[in-house]
């Protein structure tokens, strides 16, 4: 499984370092800043990618909330996070609010794309 995530941004990255302290061996960490490669092997754009967090899983590109119930469910100590947000109500709930989120992270950090 490969993760898709902004390390330019101060957010992104200090949440997903507490994820990588896991160490987790199934997990690829793959930053999208200026990384041409990981637009081709998402098929998305880099506004697509820096708009929200993408996993790959086989050949499989989740993004968004369910992204984070997928990497949740894979790390042992963030299991409890998926089996409460996994449920429909909860989980439509999060993704509302993770869209909100992500939308104002995009806007803070889109000036990279300008790069």
């Amino acid at each position: 499984m490969k993760v898709y995530f902004n390390n330019s941004c101060k957010i992104c990255r200090s949440e997903i370092n507490l994820y990588k302290k896991q160490n987790i061996e199934d997990i690829e960490w793959v930053d999208i800043t200026d990384n041409k490669s990981a637009e081709i092997e998402t098929q998305k754009d880099a506004k697509n990618l820096l708009r929200r967090l993408h996993i790959k899983d086989g050949e499989n590109i989740i993004g968004g909330a369910e992204a984070f119930l997928l990497l949740w469910r894979k790390i042992p100590k963030y299991r409890l996070l998926y089996n409460i947000f996994k449920t429909p109500i909860i989980f439509t709930i999060f993704s509302f609010f993770y869209e909100i989120i992500a939308f104002f992270l995009f806007l803070k950090n889109k000036k990279q794309l300008s790069k």
